[in-house]
């Protein structure tokens, strides 16, 4: 058994064993030699069991036995510098010996640390659900996680010392960092590819470092098939749901139109001028064939969005997240009048970020050319009724009576979006409305509460008499 692995109470009771045979044997043996020398042996294991000023006094301890015991007469000029010489060696020996024992205790602790570290890194990379790849220079795995197996489609192992460039091209070109080139720490995305020749979508977070063994990548890739999905879904539900709106409105017009053709055509049916004309009875089987196709009612359907009780508030953090760094870097300001707590309503909540992202877009064109650049939104919860204001600092509008009229003349693309946005409000019992009262331009969403909500909110509605308008 070592020296270290014994306790301490142990090694001092050695130290002080020594330090009795050492001053026994250098007062019995009866030579012209001093043993004083020996003392250095227990001093170095005291080193390792007491504190500093312990090891002074021990070093004096053992100075004071070997100038006791020392077979030549004391002489002060003589005795002295060789005390002091003795003193120095013990402390200095003792001294040397704590700061090593410190030094590799330290080290020891360390390097546990750094076990137990590197145990619970590749604890946590091996569990991640992500893949997690290192590689070289030349593009070679050098190490791969369980998740990169399972993501690419290989067994166990299988992807270290393979390229990566036949299951992500992209980050195989990507330039390692050297000498002269900097480093990237950022994230892409792009098309992987399994072993079995499938292709995904990954989101690549990536960095690159060097090291002495050269320029090194860290990637995880994730893969992010089913949020393109997701999305895509999403957006197909959204334009079937907008078209079956458009096609509602024009079917609507197209009716009336038919019900006057219709009522000309019996005008003339009943003068008797056209009886037996063929193109007449013709004309009149087709006006009525165009009024039954125009008076089909579109049914709902399981594409549409599904509307139900949602949380308003949570709805407007991501119009926040969203709207926030365009307007940014657009120089607007945006100011957020929203309440810490809200009722929940009736609405799709896709749908209903659609429409806001919508008025806040048209907000931006208005505001291009305006010195003030500002956008509010306020939030106002009542017992039946939240409204939701956005209100810009642009010019306004020109003609606010045909706002909602789909197909307008001078819009910037078809002139859809207000209309759209009021079709999906109205689809969940909301409304939407331009409100020409408030300076600059202004419209409020009107959303049905999907619970009771009780507050000094609802008393103020009560005491306006309109809840529709929001006082500035």
């Amino acid at each position: 058994m070592s020296l270290r692995n014994l306790q301490r109470p142990w090694r001092i009771a050695l130290a002080a064993l020594l330090i009795a045979a050492i001053a026994i044997i250098d007062w019995r043996v009866d030579l012209n030699l001093s043993f004083g020398f020996l003392y250095l042996f227990p001093m170095l294991i005291l080193g390792t069991a007491l504190e500093r000023w312990q090891l002074i006094v021990a070093a004096v301890v053992c100075t004071l036995f070997s100038d006791l015991f020392d077979p030549f007469a004391f002489h002060l000029l003589t005795s002295g510098p060789q005390d002091i010489l003795i003193f120095s060696s013990l402390a200095g020996t003792g001294l040397f010996s704590y700061e090593a024992s410190r030094s590799r205790l330290r080290i020891e602790r360390e390097a546990a640390a750094r076990r137990e570290a590197e145990e619970q890194l590749a604890f946590v990379i091996e569990s991640s659900p992500a893949a997690i790849l290192t590689l070289r220079h030349d593009a070679v795995v050098l190490r791969a996680n369980s998740a990169a197996d399972r993501l690419f489609g290989l067994p166990s192992r299988q992807l270290i010392g393979q390229s990566i460039q036949p299951y992500i091209p992209a980050l195989g070109r990507v330039p390692m960092a050297g000498q002269n080139q900097q480093t990237f720490r950022t994230e892409m995305q792009c098309r992987g590819h399994r072993a079995d020749g499938a292709v995904f979508l990954a989101n690549v977070f990536f960095s690159t470092y060097l090291t002495h063994g050269g320029p090194r990548l860290a990637a995880l890739v994730v893969d992010a098939s089913e949020d393109l999905r997701e999305r895509e879904e999403a957006g197909l539900e959204q334009l079937m749901a907008g078209s079956r709106i458009l096609v509602g409105a024009v079917s609507h017009e197209v009716r009336n139109v038919c019900g006057a053709i219709a009522v000309i055509y019996e005008n003339l049916a009943r003068s008797g001028r056209l009886e037996g004309n063929q193109d007449f009875e013709a004309l009149g089987s087709l006006v009525e064939t165009l009024g039954k196709i125009a008076s089909m009612e579109l049914k709902q359907s399981a594409g549409q969005p599904a509307v139900g009780p949602i949380d308003l508030l949570e709805t407007i953090n991501d119009l926040r997240i969203v709207l926030e760094p365009y307007c940014h870097e657009a120089g607007i300001e945006i100011a957020w009048e929203v309440p810490a707590e809200l009722p929940p309503v009736w609405a799709d909540r896709h749908t209903l970020l659609q429409v806001l992202l919508n008025l806040t877009k048209n907000s931006e064109r208005a505001l291009e050319d305006a010195e003030n650049k500002r956008i509010e939104i306020r939030v106002t919860p009542g017992s039946k009724v939240v409204l939701l204001r956005v209100t810009d600092s642009g010019p306004g509008i020109a003609a606010p009576d045909k706002l909602f009229q789909p197909f307008q003349k001078g819009a910037d693309a078809t002139g859809l979006g207000l209309y759209l946005s009021r079709a999906f409000l109205r689809s969940f019992r909301g409304d939407l409305r331009h409100d020409p009262a408030v300076a600059g331009c202004s419209f409020v969403l009107e959303l049905a509460a999907a619970g009771p909500y009780e507050s000094h909110y609802g008393n103020a509605e009560k005491q306006q008499g309109n809840p529709a308008v929001v006082a500035r």
